[in-house]
């Protein structure tokens, strides 16, 4: 904000300020290059805290053992789990929904957990605003269902019956009470005092209302984009209204919408913000422009990546990422979380396989895993096959009459190259690469678990953590290890005709044997302990269990 007149400050970088002017400021911090006319939006406007109640959320005593990711767990939650919001990531109108706490009781057994605390519960369950408490960007607020309870790092906003929340939340978005709290919290630590203290004036706008109703629309179905969220349907590259003849005439459609919705929601930010700026008396401080690195829409390059970036290296990694996505979504359908035949969630329960998905999908396009093993290999040496299995995908959702030009696609997306065989590119992204993405999209809490040999790649398999069963080391370890290390002796056995010439690849082979034979003795005795899982542990729990057989987090 801009320092008072010349008038007041006739001396360059020295400023007079009244002390009575601090008062008027809650808390009243040293602020001196505050105007006269912020003084006199404090002065003559009521807190937010008159129209709304900031409260604080609630504490486990123990998150470790009482919160989870909601994929973590079973989807039924069985009455045990609920939402709930834990700050997150600079998001504006909606999203960062991706935690459930333990609310076995309505609540009864956390109350007694030691040092755990559930105040204000005659708030629980109702529509709220949240932010998070501490930010590394500017300050954001979010609309919350009222399935969803609120943890210590994000805090909630309850408002009274004749307040439009549409409104407040604009408000607090906007430019105006973006500027006024960081004079009340410089250091980006958004407490519940200094946000319930900043002014408010109702201002019944009509248009506020409707672009926030928009707002909160757009970001909603962003967040949903993504299988990360609760609410995820299906792709947006295999949506109807976006379907091209071949994948990457499909992604040119997509990603021209993405552009329009980021331009849409960009307008609508600076429409709200012209609006506030005006009500109070602004348009002498502050512009309504609103960066596109503010546009908080994950479809949003200039917002997911770096800001520094050329808008050429903004494409290339929104198309990379947009594919990976595509490649996990596709391992979702091998494994039956989801199928392309039908809406959100297939099996997502713990010990459901072929049956519950036969009578959730009665006439499936593509056919999930029947063992939940899916081997990763350095060749085709299984029907099920991890790239054979992407190849079906592929041609169920695309067509067999382009699958050529659309692996290219993809494989150059991958490598940022042309040349080479796309499904070695592809082979080589699910060797090396697709498990540390798989990690990051699942933020260290993976529900598809990488058993691995060693660096010599001798034996990968991806199984799916919700349709693990106490037979499923001993089914990897009979019909695809011992079988591999089969096979891999049979091919020395060939290529031996010509040991000089394959003298290399001979050397691979036994090395990848040697690692096998290893392995296996840790596979077998853990196939003989019949490890039982149980999802309401969580990842970290339950992945330990394997500890040897699994790749590292």
């Amino acid at each position: 904000m801009s320092g008072g007149s010349s008038t007041n400050n006739p001396v360059p970088n020295f400023y007079r300020a009244s002390a009575d002017d601090f008062k008027k400021i809650p808390g009243s911090p040293i602020a001196y290059w505050v105007s006269e006319k912020v003084n006199e939006i404090f002065a003559n406007y009521k807190p937010v805290s008159y129209f709304a109640e900031g409260k604080e959320g609630l504490k486990t005593g123990n998150n470790d053992l009482y919160l989870r990711y909601w994929y973590e767990i079973n989807s039924a939650m069985n009455g045990n789990w609920v939402y709930i919001v834990k700050g997150g990531s600079f998001r504006k109108w909606y999203g960062n929904k991706e935690y459930v706490v333990y609310w076995k009781g309505n609540g009864k057994k956390l109350s007694e957990v030691e040092n755990s605390n559930i105040p204000n519960r005659k708030y629980l369950f109702k529509k709220y605003l949240t932010w998070s408490n501490l930010s590394s960007s500017c300050f954001s607020m979010r609309f919350v269902s009222d399935d969803c309870l609120f943890e210590t790092k994000s805090s909630a906003l309850f408002f009274t019956e004749n307040i439009e929340i549409n409104e407040l939340l604009a408000y607090f978005n906007s430019k105006v009470a973006s500027n006024i709290l960081g004079m009340l919290a410089p250091t980006l630590d958004f407490k519940i005092g200094p946000v319930t203290s900043i002014p408010y004036n109702i201002i019944c706008n009509s248009s506020i209302i409707e672009n926030t109703n928009e707002a909160i629309s757009l970001s909603k179905s962003d967040w949903d984009s993504y299988e990360t969220s609760w609410d995820f349907t299906t792709l947006p590259l295999l949506r109807p209204e976006y379907r091209g003849h071949t994948l990457e005439e499909t992604y040119a459609t997509l990603r021209t919408h993405w552009r329009e919705t980021t331009l849409k929601m960009q307008r609508l930010e600076e429409e709200n913000n012209r609006i506030f700026i005006e009500a109070y008396g602004l348009e002498e401080e502050l512009t309504p422009d609103v960066p596109l690195s503010e546009i908080t829409l994950t479809c949003n390059p200039h917002y997911r990546y770096n800001r520094n970036k050329t808008e050429e290296e903004l494409d290339a990694l929104l198309l990379t990422d947009t594919v990976k996505e595509f490649i996990s979504y596709a391992v979702g359908c091998m494994f039956g979380r989801y199928s392309p035949d039908t809406p959100g969630l297939v099996l997502a329960n713990q010990g459901e396989g072929m049956a519950d998905f036969s009578a959730k999908v009665p006439n499936p396009s593509f056919l999930p895993d029947d063992d939940n093993i899916i081997p990763i290999l350095d060749d085709e040496y299984f029907t099920d096959d991890i790239v054979t299995r992407f190849r079906e995908f592929l041609k169920v959702t695309f067509g067999n009459e382009t699958l050529a030009e659309n692996l290219a696609f993809i494989a150059k997306a991958l490598s940022g190259k042309s040349s080479g065989s796309p499904e070695n590119v592809i082979r080589n992204y699910f060797l090396k690469q697709f498990y540390k993405d798989h990690l990051k999209m699942y933020k260290k809490r993976p529900i598809y678990w990488f058993f691995s040999s060693g660096k010599k790649q001798g034996f990968n398999a991806l199984i799916y953590m919700h349709r693990y069963d106490k037979s499923t080391l001993a089914k990897m370890r009979t019909d695809y290890l011992l079988e591999l290390e089969s096979r891999l002796d049979a091919a020395i056995s060939i290529l031996s005709d010509d040991a000089p010439k394959n003298k290399k690849r001979i050397t691979k082979l036994r090395s990848q044997i040697d690692e096998i034979k290893t392995y296996d003795e840790l596979l077998n005795n853990k196939a003989l302990s019949l490890i039982e899982i149980d999802l309401d542990d969580g990842v970290v729990v339950n992945y330990a269990k394997f500890e040897g057989l699994v790749k590292k987090i």
